[in-house]
């Protein structure tokens, strides 16, 4: 139903796997008029584009092109040198660190992006903003923690959201 509702998307997670599954979900999506995000990791983005992970992972930057141009949608690809792209423009995110890597670091950047989208932001401009945000806040975490582990979701939200306050102040 959500794809077929005029509202911006963000799509994560079992979202992506659905679609992934389901070529009437595909041809939903890429006749949407308004815009969505897709924010695969790379296991996803090969499902979604039936290629090995390999081959994702090989070329990242081709995946997250292929994966807009043939959804109609912007892809903000996850992992270490984030791809955003939305089939024309493409970019690497630059910051972030491993201390990324944990359970619910994901749903905290696609709330990032949302929140972003909601506020105003078109889909590209929305996820690259969104993954510099999440990635800042995992290096501000970073030069407080040097050896730390366990940077929590909840942390990160709260350190973009300072990041934030500090850029628009």
């Amino acid at each position: 139903r959500l794809l077929q509702q005029e509202p911006p998307l963000v799509l994560d997670a079992d979202a992506l796997n659905l679609i992934a599954a389901d070529v009437q979900l595909q041809s939903l999506l890429r006749q949407r008029t308004n815009p969505a995000v897709l924010t695969p990791h790379p296991a996803e983005a090969a499902r979604l584009l039936e290629w090995p992970t390999t081959r994702v992972q090989d070329d990242r930057i081709a995946a997250a092109q292929e994966l807009a141009r043939g959804l109609n949608c912007v892809v903000l690809l996850k992992g270490a040198g984030t791809v955003c792209s939305d089939g024309h423009r493409w970019s690497i995110n630059a910051s972030g660190n491993a201390a990324l890597s944990n359970a619910g670091q994901g749903d905290a950047l696609a709330g990032m992006l949302a929140a972003l989208f909601a506020q105003g932001l078109e889909g590209f401009e929305a996820a690259r903003c969104a993954a510099w945000l999440h990635g800042a806040a995992a290096d501000g975490w970073r030069t407080h923690h040097p050896a730390g582990i366990g940077l929590s979701a909840s942390e990160a939200t709260d350190l973009a959201r300072e990041w934030l306050n500090r850029l628009a102040g």
